[in-house]
């Protein structure tokens, strides 16, 4: 890996880490086109927006990078080309007028891949890592939308990016966080020592990664074939609801996370009506943000890709406790981040997502699904204030496109006002919605109707 590198000609660069890398590869495909989308009742005021994206990007160099790839050398790259705010381009907000809703310009954005390119040739390719649009949506509401490369934002950047968005689009003269250069990848940050792991170790971990792969358990195929597009539903629980369910993971000294898998795995096994003696084996990927266990140690307005995953299975049969479920996965996640499995892992892991790539028919069906789930460790909050209600701040969805490689349900889970609200995205027409607004209405009912653990 190349070291950041700065010439007099004020530009800056250096080479893609190993996760990163895993992203370039898998973006092209159709997963990692990541989306911040809010809905307005007012119309924004464009030249606003305009100069506090160009403040974001100034902030935070990579968001002004490009992403170059050399074909003759398989190398990506982040590249600056200036350091000087007067001559470096802003980013070009684009106009549409749209006749659907803000639920299809949320899919039509994430199926938006200017990153899907094909070239033969021997022509050095760059392309922007962000771009930004406003969308004029039916009865008078409007859609502002950020589309990034996930190698340059993880959801956790893509949370604090809404707040300093909003912060400085509503003018509340607050001094936003300012990075120099491009930063490190995650790799250069893991602490000494965290990630070694004996040569055989590794031969077995990763043997058993792919024989494991083929005694998961998936849910319907509706399509055969890749899958050619990304969709999602919506899982929204009310404020009661949801106080009682995070009043419940605390009682059970659980994460949430770990309730939303088990009752993805609970309607999993139901949507097959299999015998309740009958075990099905469901695989897992948590997402860890790894901020604060790297050295040195970064915070979330350090934009990038900072997740690590951990990928473990469990036996379900009908009948299942859920929160005797939830704490069993709960457990295993922890168990596994505490010997550094999110760490140890992680090239293992990289490697056999690039394999999938490469050869499609090492999946069931060749479906390109590594999972059944995929969850975050950490929820992420938000409150609204009256500056949202000033401009007229309606709705916010943030998530990423699933289509390549990736599990059959992604679930971005975040506490809103109080209420849990869930974009659970999938991979169509592997997926159909019918079958995936079925599944995800049986999670919430489960969720909304299991009593809290004593």
């Amino acid at each position: 890996m190349s070291a950041q590198t700065e010439s007099p000609a004020d530009v800056i660069s250096r080479a893609v880490g190993g996760t990163e890398y895993s992203w370039c590869r898998a973006v092209p495909g159709g997963t990692g086109v990541t989306v911040l989308s809010l809905l307005f009742t007012k119309e924004p005021n464009v030249t606003r927006l305009q100069e506090a994206i160009h403040a974001l990007q100034n902030a935070h160099p990579i968001l002004r990078s490009k992403l170059r790839w050399d074909p003759q050398s398989n190398i990506f790259s982040f590249v600056v080309i200036t350091l000087n705010d007067k001559e470096n381009p802003c980013l070009e907000i684009q106009s549409y007028d749209q006749t659907h809703n803000f639920y299809l310009t949320v899919e039509q954005e994430m199926n938006t891949n200017i990153w899907q390119y094909n070239n033969n040739g021997n022509e050095v390719i760059e392309h922007d890592v962000m771009f930004a649009s406003v969308h004029k949506l039916p009865e008078g509401k409007y859609a502002v939308v950020l589309r990034l490369h996930t190698a340059v934002c993880d959801r956790a950047a893509a949370a604090f990016l809404l707040r300093e968005l909003l912060g400085l689009f509503g003018g509340d003269g607050k001094e936003i966080v300012k990075e120099e250069g491009l930063g490190l990848s995650i790799e250069e940050c893991i602490p000494a020592g965290k990630a070694s792991k004996p040569f055989w170790a590794r031969g077995a971990d990763m043997l058993g990664y792919s024989v494991n792969s083929f005694r998961f358990s998936n849910l319907e195929f509706k399509a055969n074939g890749s899958p050619k597009g990304t969709e999602f539903v919506r899982m929204r629980i009310g404020a009661d609801d949801t106080a009682r369910i995070l009043e419940g993971c605390k009682s059970k000294g659980i994460k949430l996370f770990g309730l939303l898998a088990a009752a993805g795995f609970i309607a999993a096994h139901a949507s097959k009506n299999l015998p309740s003696e009958k075990w099905e084996k469901y695989s897992l990927a948590t997402l860890i943000d790894c901020r604060s266990l790297l050295d040195p140690v970064l915070s979330d307005h350090h934009v990038g890709f900072y997740h690590s995953a951990i990928l473990n299975s469990h036996d379900v049969k009908g009948g299942e406790d859920l929160w005797d479920l939830a704490h069993r996965i709960y457990t295993s996640v922890a168990n596994a981040k505490n010997n550094n499995k999110h760490f140890t892992d992680m090239a293992d892991l990289n490697f056999l997502m690039g394999k999938a790539i490469d050869n499609p028919g090492l999946t069931p069906s060749s479906s390109l699904r590594t999972s059944l789930i995929s969850v975050f460790e950490e929820t992420i909050t938000q409150n609204t204030d009256q500056f949202h209600k000033d401009i007229g701040l309606v709705d916010c969805i943030g998530c990423a496109s699933v289509h390549g490689v990736s599990p059959s349900l992604a679930i971005f889970d975040t506490v809103r006002d109080g209420e849990l609200d869930c974009a659970c995205v999938y991979p169509s027409p592997t997926h159909s919605r019918e079958q995936m607004q079925d599944f995800v209405d049986h999670m919430k009912k489960i969720l909304t109707e299991t009593s809290v653990p004593q």
